[in-house]
């Protein structure tokens, strides 16, 4: 089993260590979703807290799924300069009115550049979390009005000081952030073995600071080749990957056209090929047999393949040759390796609660 229920009640503690207070999330994100959904779940218990969104297909639905309720306010960009810049300023105007009226004591983001823009000029408390100090952009329209900015102990603090905060103002926690995704999880089982599928998770192509140059058809299509008596299941993120993977793949691979909860879609499976995002990561703490292709370098990546829990490869023959590889073996090694770093990391949460209680 990859985590107990014993290990999961004493990752919590009680929010009455803090008075009672206002707060407001911005969450425009899965991986926010679910890393700041157990933060929302135990702040209500005594405070008021606010949630807002954007309008962003795979954000709406998986707040559906976890009966999430949010405000949505403005929309996203899409892949488009004109259209990202269009998008952030009508939905910081939007977001402003609303956050005026609702007079939060305390802000809190995953370095969301329109709650740090309005939380700014609002003059109210923003405590951000971030990962991804390679998203340049994000971290440039965000940093310099952050009050507090919460990160991973793996990524040094001048990967942040560059864009306009005191390291004085960076908190380390020691755990990546998938990390508190899985330990939060409502349902952690034992993976069966016996499921027979590949999971594909499909690459971020809409963000700033991706480089359009994959050739993940050609992956996919190699892979079910490959092993035709498994299921391949592919996960995309936006409706455009949708309609390009149905009109180009065959009917030997599965796409997954509705959003689902990505922590128990990975209990089924035997091996998951990602692209270095927060699935990537959750994949490889559960000790499922992980590839990385046509990966933004990032420093939570870096951690994992140092670990041996990730293995980097973009060519999609020895791609397959690791697959292959990973099938014949019990990966027995590999899941014990995660459960000890799993185990070793600490609640974000606790952090996030000494910081707001450190005026």
């Amino acid at each position: 089993m990859v985590l107990g229920t014993r290990l999961r009640k004493t990752y919590c503690i009680k929010i009455q260590e803090i008075d009672i207070l206002k707060i407001w999330f911005d969450i425009l994100t899965p991986k926010q979703i679910l890393f700041f959904e157990p933060m929302v779940k135990q702040f209500q218990n005594s405070n008021t807290v606010i949630c807002t969104t954007r309008n962003y297909r795979e954000v709406n639905e998986l707040a559906k799924i976890k009966k999430m309720k949010m405000i949505k306010v403005g929309s996203h960009g899409g892949s488009t300069k004109i259209g990202k810049l269009v998008a952030s300023l009508n939905r910081g105007v939007s977001l402003g009115k609303i956050i005026q009226r609702i007079n939060p004591d305390i802000a809190i983001s995953f370095c969301s550049p329109e709650a740090s823009r309005v939380a700014f000029g609002l003059g109210i408390r923003h405590i951000a979390f971030s990962d991804s100090p390679h998203a340049e952009a994000v971290m440039r329209l965000s940093l310099p009005f952050v009050n507090k900015l919460l990160i991973p102990w793996i990524i040094p603090k001048k990967e942040f000081t560059k864009y306009g905060i005191g390291e004085k103002n960076i908190i380390q926690y020691k755990a990546i952030d998938a990390a508190a995704i899985i330990k939060n999880s409502q349902k952690i089982t034992q993976r069966k073995k016996s499921k027979k599928k590949i999971l594909i998770r499909l690459e971020e192509e809409q963000a700033a600071y991706v480089q359009k140059n994959n050739h993940t058809l050609k992956l996919i299509q190699r892979i079910a080749d490959k092993f035709p008596t498994y299921e391949i299941l592919i996960l995309p993120r936006y409706r455009s990957q949708i309609s390009e993977l149905k009109k180009n793949l065959d009917c030997k691979v599965r796409v997954l056209s509705e959003v689902v909860n990505g922590n128990e879609l990975l209990q089924q499976v035997n091996v998951f090929v990602g692209s270095g995002g927060t699935m990537t990561a959750e994949a490889a703490l559960l000790g499922i047999p992980t590839i990385s292709y046509n990966a933004v370098p990032n420093l939570v990546q870096d951690y994992l393949v140092r670990r041996k829990l990730v293995i980097l490869e973009s060519n999609p023959d020895k791609i397959t040759t690791i697959i292959e590889k990973f099938l014949s073996s019990d990966n027995y090694a590999i899941e014990k390796n995660a459960k000890k770093v799993l185990m070793s990391m600490e609640d974000p949460y606790k952090k996030l609660i000494q910081v707001i209680k450190n005026k």
